[in-house]
């Protein structure tokens, strides 16, 4: 009992660390450039162990994008809904959303990869459809609460919401290289992070606020 306890603890350890590496291969080579040899060696394992948990390259780059995605929704899921005013949980969620992804770098080079690819290996994996429907449930709490007490404006939907958060998100790490040369900054130094962190929550809460009564948007 024991030894198959060690066993498999083992076996975890060693998928963990392989969608570990993979993630960075991936992030760094895309799916056509990336070479299971290279994962096999940067984890010290070999291509057969690779086939055995996985299946073969694309089923290892399927298991790397099913858990960057759950990755950014069980983030969301630690916002405590209930305890905050609609307007500062939808705040915090914009905030967390910027935080996870300037963190997560990766995740973003895996979505950018996967649109050039047309969306042809995210379309493989179904899970991923009702892994996001939290996403929008999340913040259609929050806006169902906010139109209840007069906070927030009723003609807002949550997708509405969740596009301009990730829009802005997603300039800050798939520009910043470029971004960064041409106006000479450091897009992930902690004084332009801390800024437009602010700025994203400003933009949302003011959005969601325009026009509602009692409010200074």
């Amino acid at each position: 009992m024991v030894e198959r306890v060690i066993r498999t603890r083992d076996a975890e350890r060693t998928q963990a660390e392989l969608l570990a590496v993979a993630t960075e291969v991936f992030a760094e080579s895309g799916y056509s450039g990336a070479r299971v040899d290279e994962i096999a060696e940067r984890t010290r394992t070999t291509k057969r162990m690779i086939y055995y948990y996985f299946g073969g390259k694309e089923g290892l780059y399927l298991a790397v994008l099913e858990k960057a995605y759950r990755g950014i929704r069980e983030a969301e899921q630690t916002i405590r809904v209930t305890e905050l005013d609609p307007v500062s949980a939808l705040r915090q969620v914009a905030e967390l959303t910027y935080d996870h992804h300037l963190e997560h770098s990766n995740f973003m080079r895996l979505v950018a990869i996967e649109n050039i690819h047309r969306g042809r290996y995210i379309k493989q994996i179904e899970s991923l459809r009702s892994v996001s429907r939290p996403a929008l449930s999340l913040l259609d709490d929050m806006l169902q609460r906010g139109r209840a007490e007069g906070s927030v404006r009723d003609d807002v939907e949550p997708l509405d919401v969740h596009m301009l958060i990730s829009s802005y998100c997603v300039f800050q790490v798939a520009n910043q290289h470029t971004f960064g040369y041409l106006f000479d900054l450091d897009m992930l130094a902690d004084e332009w992070r801390d800024r437009h962190r602010n700025m994203l929550g400003d933009i949302v809460v003011s959005w969601l606020t325009s026009g509602v009564p009692g409010t200074h948007a």
